[in-house]
């Protein structure tokens, strides 16, 4: 029996990457024209699970064919340091220092050789970075950093990375950044005046996916593993991932694993179906509503009432509260990536079938 094609693991690529042609074509622009295109400094943004890291992915792998050195770090409290201690590892791979010098060798029965150790020169990450560059631009290589969950970084450290960022760019240097992060929490982090360099940064804004390209994709890599499905059952099988990319993964993942057969039949997509769903409610359902407070739980359920959009004045008048003080939790919520507004004064769960699992709470 074939392995199962579909990694709904988070932040594992694919096997075939839907409706981002736009972005990897950027991407790739970016690399083919050099310093100062846009796409040398790229920001990812979009919900949770629309694969903002899969994109990094994508273009860290874009960036390694050229032949060009990769880097990814964590927005953590140490990301400077990480990103140092990288760099400084890719230059001694570059140019391997002479770490001892002989100085004399003794007699027998004098004791054995005797050592010069040459300490590291002090320098900054500006200097090492740049000191790779030097390195890498004599094979016609450069740079690329990568940094996920940017809305969660020490804004200190994040202006540390820009400044250095917009010198490099300014000295047409072989180097390149791209980040990925919630779009509220992202828009708070760039509203900071030393950031604003990082605002001509190329964003791309994931959206959900088309559900026809997504029953495209999911034939595609069925049929292509040495399976068949089922018109119909491939229908509601994409229809069932509201175009949701890690759900995407998810259901396939499900229904390949609902049948011994090498033909997918509509009942095994039914019953794969169910699983990805109660799968979506334990490993994200679950955590998402466990890190929110009692009040921010309190307004999801008021939204759970609608079967869609609701209204903020509606959500407000639900919790008996004034719409200022729901306002707070439609912030949070947004900048949690668990809400989204898509028109003024209208607020959507961003997560599928998120409706379903606050009103079983109820």
């Amino acid at each position: 029996m074939p392995p199962n094609p579909f990694k709904p693991g988070p932040g594992v690529s694919p096997p075939e990457l839907i409706g981002r042609g736009d972005s990897l074509q950027r991407i790739e622009e970016g690399i083919v024209d050099g310093p100062g295109a846009p796409g040398r400094i790229a920001l990812f943004t979009g919900a949770r699970g629309v694969g903002k890291t899969v994109m990094l992915n994508e273009a860290e792998s874009r960036y390694q064919a050229a032949g060009w050195h990769c880097i990814n770090v964590g927005a953590t409290a140490r990301m400077l340091d990480d990103l140092a201690r990288r760099v400084a590892r890719l230059i001694d791979l570059e140019d391997p220092p002479p770490h001892r010098t002989l100085r004399k060798i003794s007699l027998p029965g004098g004791g054995g050789a005797e050592w010069d150790v040459t300490p590291p020169s002090p320098t900054d990450l500006r200097s090492d970075m740049e000191g790779l560059l030097d390195l890498l631009v004599v094979r016609g290589a450069g740079l690329f950093v990568t940094i996920d969950e940017v809305h969660g970084a020490d804004k200190a450290q994040l202006r540390e990375i820009a400044t250095i960022t917009q010198l490099l760019n300014r000295d047409d240097r072989q180097f390149a950044i791209a980040m990925a992060g919630l779009p509220a929490a992202v828009s708070e982090m760039l509203s900071d005046d030393v950031l604003t360099f990082m605002r001509r940064a190329d964003r791309h804004d994931l959206q959900s996916l088309y559900v026809d390209d997504v029953e495209d994709a999911l034939r595609t890599t069925i049929e292509s593993n040495d399976r068949t499905i089922d018109d119909e059952g491939c229908r509601l099988a994409a229809e069932a991932t509201d175009g949701y990319p890690y759900l995407v993964q998810l259901v396939g993942y499900q229904v390949w694993r609902s049948t011994g057969s090498t033909h997918i039949a509509r009942s095994s997509v039914t019953r794969g179906v169910e699983r990805a769903k109660r799968r979506l409610r334990d490993q994200v359902h679950g955590p998402a509503l466990k890190d929110l407070s009692d009040g921010d739980r309190a307004y999801l359920k008021a939204m759970s009432v609608d079967d869609g959009p609701s209204r903020t004045a509606d959500i407000a008048q639900r919790l008996e509260q004034s719409q200022q003080y729901a306002n707070t939790y439609r912030r949070r919520l947004i900048a949690a990536g668990v809400v989204e507004s898509p028109a003024r004064g209208r607020v959507d769960l961003a997560i599928p079938y998120l409706r379903e699992s606050l009103r079983e709470l109820s």
